[in-house]
């Protein structure tokens, strides 16, 4: 499986490396020019076109590409002035003052969105860095459950988003959660660290979904309102989130969903939008320990699989503007059983092929598949707490 987080390298998409028949575009300009120009006749003045070669030079190289452009053009209007015998002309000093202009002009602004291209690959690098510890993977086998995950980055460098999951196994099944958090870059990582703290934290110990909803929401309120985080978006700022109990040995689950896009459930092929009677809230919006949502108990017998996902996928689009069928195109997919990660796979592929290979926000996915009962170990009995011997003390012999 591949995780969607790698290094960013030293190339920047604006080098000579990675543009080299891209070059051969403003020399060969240059060379046309010129020889236009000196055979073209006296009255007829082509130099002044010079300026073009650096401006698109500019357009895809960087600015010492630019500047080495803006040279030649320079010495290829010497030439034409010198063919021409005009060097001391006011007409060529003026072309000539034009192209110097221009050119350092074209220069500079180059130079800025260079500076500018670096700052953002390190603030992605940073976010990265965050949002690699923040989510943790989850593994391919939890209990009963076999699992697979994807995550796939926005292709705005800028739009590094706080989409989180998490697992957390308990006595008599497992706990998970699929959330997305409103805005954008570290703040947003620093969100989903928060809440994920505080599920893994609360989540073993099997309080019903409404207590736990109500943790998180009193653990999300706090760190809302820490002083560093007070500001203009601070009062906007929440995260909507499902959280999904699955019991071991029972052929239901139970979700409360707090504003986030329903999970889908494939069963026998067909698909079930996993819609709830109701809403709860973002977390983050109530007053802490506030719930006014009831969990909703659905369908999960052995062999089903369940879909969670944030709005990334939904919200994908064609060249149309068109949104991302999901629950249309999953059917589709799908031939009869398949495992988790096979599901993955194939979705993620439609969902590039769909939107040209350019997701215009994060997009995290988490498969879920309930095996049949003799495909997992029965669980252990308990055991008895282990009672402590107090070595008796004896006096040693006087």
């Amino acid at each position: 499986m591949r995780f969607p987080w790698s290094a960013p390298g030293k190339d920047t998409g604006w080098s000579w490396q990675s543009n080299r028949g891209l070059v051969a575009i403003p020399i060969a300009f240059i060379v046309v020019i010129t020889v236009a120009d000196v055979l073209a006749p006296q009255e007829v003045h082509l130099g002044p076109l010079l300026v073009v070669a650096p401006a698109l030079t500019a357009s895809f190289g960087s600015s010492r590409l630019t500047a080495l452009i803006g040279i030649l053009a320079t010495a290829a209007l010497f030439t034409i002035a010198a063919v021409r015998n005009s060097i001391t002309t006011s007409n060529h000093e003026s072309q000539l003052a034009s192209l110097i202009v221009i050119s350092a002009f074209t220069v500079f602004f180059c130079r800025l969105r260079e500076r500018h291209s670096a700052e953002l690959r390190q603030v992605r690098s940073v976010a990265e860095a965050a949002q690699r510890v923040v989510l943790q993977p989850l593994p391919p086998r939890i209990g009963p459950l076999s699992v697979a995950f994807r995550y796939e980055a926005a292709a705005d460098q800028a739009r590094i988003g706080g989409d989180l999951y998490a697992a957390v196994r308990t006595r008599h099944g497992t706990r998970l959660l699929i959330g997305d958090v409103r805005g954008k870059g570290l703040t947003a990582v620093d969100d989903a660290d928060l809440l994920l703290g505080a599920f893994r934290s609360a989540a073993h110990r099997e309080l019903p979904l409404r207590a736990l909803q109500s943790e998180l929401e009193a653990v999300v309120s706090w760190g809302l309102a820490r002083p560093s985080r007070q500001g203009p978006d601070a009062a906007e700022s929440f995260i909507t989130a499902a959280l999904i109990d699955v019991p071991d040995r029972e052929a239901h689950i139970s979700v409360l969903n707090s504003g986030h896009p329903a999970p889908l459930r494939l069963h026998d092929g067909r698909v079930s939008t996993l819609s709830p009677r109701q809403y709860a809230p973002p977390i983050g919006v109530l007053q802490p320990r506030v719930s006014c949502a009831e969990p909703d108990v659905f369908a999960f017998e052995p062999g089903d699989t369940l879909l969670l996902y944030t709005d990334g996928v939904t919200e994908a689009r064609d060249g149309d503007g068109r949104f991302y069928p999901l629950a249309d195109r999953l059917p589709l997919l799908v031939d009869g059983e398949v495992r988790p990660v096979d599901l993955l796979g194939v979705l993620r592929e439609d969902l590039l092929h769909y939107t040209a290979g350019s997701l215009g926000d994060d997009a995290a996915m988490v498969a879920v598949r309930h095996d049949l009962p003799g495909d997992f170990p029965a669980p252990e009995p308990e055991r008895a707490p282990a009672r402590c011997k107090v070595a008796e003390h004896r006096r040693p012999p006087a």
